[in-house]
């Protein structure tokens, strides 16, 4: 298993930005793909972004396209969500995962064994 922290939540004004991270420990950092889902109130969870292994390979949810961005650092066991042009629609509780057993992106809530407590994101309008 993994523990997941996540941290950098909070409230901003539309078009602003924010920046996520979400620290490992527990298992090898570079051995499973990563990914940042968000649930906001009344909503199901949602995918938002992904990221393999090594950072090469990344996917991302239609709605947050062009405006946030998924890295990772392995030397420092955290994974990143940059997020800008921020919209009030993406109030949320934001949480990071990893996957089971697997290197590699996955959109599926399912595919994701671990996950952080969660971070509030509230964009204003």
């Amino acid at each position: 298993q993994v523990q997941l922290v996540e941290s950098g939540g909070g409230l901003v004004q539309a078009g602003g930005s924010l920046r996520l991270s979400c620290a490992a420990s527990g298992r090898t950092f570079s051995s499973y793909g990563m990914g940042w889902f968000r649930q906001a109130p009344g909503k199901e969870r949602e995918f938002v972004a992904a990221i393999s292994w090594s950072g090469s390979n990344t996917n991302y949810a239609d709605s947050v396209k062009g405006r946030f961005t998924i890295s990772r650092d392995n030397a420092k066991n955290t994974v990143y969500l940059q997020m800008n042009s921020l919209k009030p629609e993406d109030t949320a509780v934001y949480y990071c995962a990893a996957r089971a057993n697997s290197r590699y992106i996955s959109t599926m809530i399912a595919d994701f064994a671990s996950w952080g407590q969660g971070t509030q994101v509230t964009v204003s309008s």
